[in-house]
């Protein structure tokens, strides 16, 4: 219980420090405040002028998927501070302390979390400006916003993995653009998935991203009686299978990531 106690009394101090690097770094609030209303503001008044749904706006209808992009490229912020502590040396100054192993990985985690509460609180405030609205219950909505938290610190652990394999800010931001972009735009996130051609519309349709998206607009009533039901399974039982999806990345890259940076640090 003890060392439970300690582990978590440092993972709250590196939150904090890591907190305070990002309110001192520009780019990174940039990245946290400016990218979600960019991204707001371009898909409803550019797709948006070209792309209509019987029974709903575009902007209801794009709006969750903006969310998941955010959370998705925003978890990148997890891997890249990573392979830049590595480069520094800052966890070799660690491993000097007399600190949890845990709690440099969970303090990483838990301060991107908090960027993507301050991302979400954003393009929720911009959205409702440009016409976005909640259609179900305040309850249904929070469990919409919280499963977004989840999913985002889930991939937070995702990111981590792959710097600590990969090492170097520019590998990392390299591989994560490359897998991150065709993880949103192959989804539902902006047009429906049974539109797409031949193979990709059974990727995007088991797609953890389609699946959160279609999870959001159901809990945030995004939906439309005149669009048609996805057929998919997984985007028919989509609130279960986006938690499924969650529990089943921390429940594999949690301990992974822990064991490749008690590797990094042993170097």
């Amino acid at each position: 219980m003890n060392t439970l106690r300690l582990a978590v009394a440092d993972g709250v101090t590196i939150t904090k420090r890591n907190a305070l690097k990002i309110r001192r770094a520009p780019d990174l609030l940039g990245g946290v405040v400016m990218l979600p209303i960019v991204f707001v503001l371009l898909f409803t008044y550019v797709f948006g002028s070209m792309i209509s749904l019987p029974g709903m706006s575009y902007a209801e209808y794009m709006l969750p998927g903006i969310f998941v992009m955010t959370i998705t490229t925003s978890a990148q912020i997890t891997g890249y501070t990573l392979t830049q502590d590595l480069q520094k040396g800052i966890f070799d100054r660690f491993r000097t302390l007399p600190m949890s192993p845990s709690a440099v990985l969970t303090g990483q985690t838990l301060s991107d979390l908090i960027m993507n509460v301050t991302s979400i609180v954003t393009m929720t405030l911009v959205g409702l400006l440009v016409g976005w609205r909640v259609h179900t219950s305040p309850l249904e909505a929070l469990l919409g916003f919280l499963m977004l938290l989840l999913f985002a610190y889930a991939f937070s652990w995702v990111t981590a993995t792959v710097a600590l394999a990969l090492r170097t800010p520019e590998v990392f931001n390299n591989v994560a653009t490359l897998v991150s972009l065709p993880l949103v735009f192959l989804s539902n996130a902006f047009v429906d998935s049974a539109r797409l051609p031949g193979p990709l519309r059974p990727i995007a349709e088991w797609n953890p991203v389609s699946t959160l998206v279609q999870a959001a607009r159901e809990l945030f009533g995004n939906t439309s009686p005149a669009v048609p039901a996805p057929a998919a399974w997984p985007l028919r039982h989509a609130v279960p299978v986006s938690l499924l999806w969650s529990v089943l990345l921390l429940a594999v890259f949690v301990p992974l990531a822990t064991r490749l940076y008690k590797r990094a640090v042993s170097r």
